[in-house]
């Protein structure tokens, strides 16, 4: 039972919106510690083969599959190239998502729609997707990567906060029926990361975060891992946020 709880060699992860980023972190660190990846991507195939690179230097197998999540079909259609390339998906990470920032009376429908779209609906996708393998296997991890944003407003607006404060309500709703099948679902709500995103916006500043830096994505990867390697620890947001919020 203590090897199942941690060691996660040959386990296959797929981690959407992996090319770049966070994603591109938790991909390089999950190999790191034996997993095999699929990184999913919607549009940079550049970015997404470099991370193919990180994954295959650190010794594991890996596969780029690109698909837009927030679209059932394509969801299907990419978890069947996973299994046919790496085997059964063990570990999931719903890391895919898109960040609009705007003043409250700018929001318009489509914007909404676009963030629930992509930052939940995605995720209820790809669970769906992959979790009757884990059921039939009784093993599995599903880490869903939501934000500080769900918990005090964040910067971006309220289409962004209520789609990733959906998935803590999805991360619980998931924990608690699959909690006697040995299938882990938590969260991890970052913030004010070293990501293009946060670099890109003048009004984030490492002065804004108690500890006085951004955090990298290598920090928040590690999280990530511990996740995935932990047997007892479900339905739980994890926070990576320097002190800014404090659960």
């Amino acid at each position: 039972m203590g090897a199942d709880r941690t060691d996660i060699t040959g386990r296959v992860a797929l981690v959407t919106g992996g090319s770049r980023g966070l994603g591109r972190a938790i991909c390089t660190a999950l190999a790191d510690v034996g997993a095999d990846v699929a990184v999913n991507y919607a549009t940079r195939a550049d970015d997404a083969e470099e991370t193919r690179a990180r994954i295959e230097t650190a010794g594991r197998r890996a596969l780029v599959v690109q698909a837009d999540v927030s679209q059932a079909a394509q969801v299907a259609a990419m978890v069947r190239e996973v299994e046919a390339a790496l085997g059964p998906v063990d570990i999931l990470v719903n890391n895919a998502g898109i960040a609009r920032p705007k003043k409250i009376e700018e929001i318009t429908e489509a914007d909404w729609d676009a963030s629930i779209d992509v930052n939940l609906k995605s995720a209820f996708l790809c669970c769906q997707e992959v979790l009757p393998g884990m059921r039939g296997r009784r093993w599995g991890r599903i880490i869903n990567i939501s934000s500080l944003a769900a918990q005090v407003g964040g910067f971006v607006g309220p289409h962004y906060s209520a789609s990733k404060a959906g998935m803590l309500g999805l991360t619980h709703a998931y924990a608690t029926v699959l909690v006697k099948e040995r299938i882990t679902v938590n969260a991890v709500a970052p913030a004010l990361i070293e990501t293009e995103m946060v670099l890109g916006n003048p009004n984030l500043r490492p002065e804004l975060v108690p500890l006085g830096r951004f955090g990298t994505p290598e920090e928040h990867a590690d999280v990530v891992v511990t996740l995935a390697r932990n047997g007892y620890v479900t339905g739980q947001t994890l926070n990576v946020n320097g002190g800014l919020y404090f659960s």
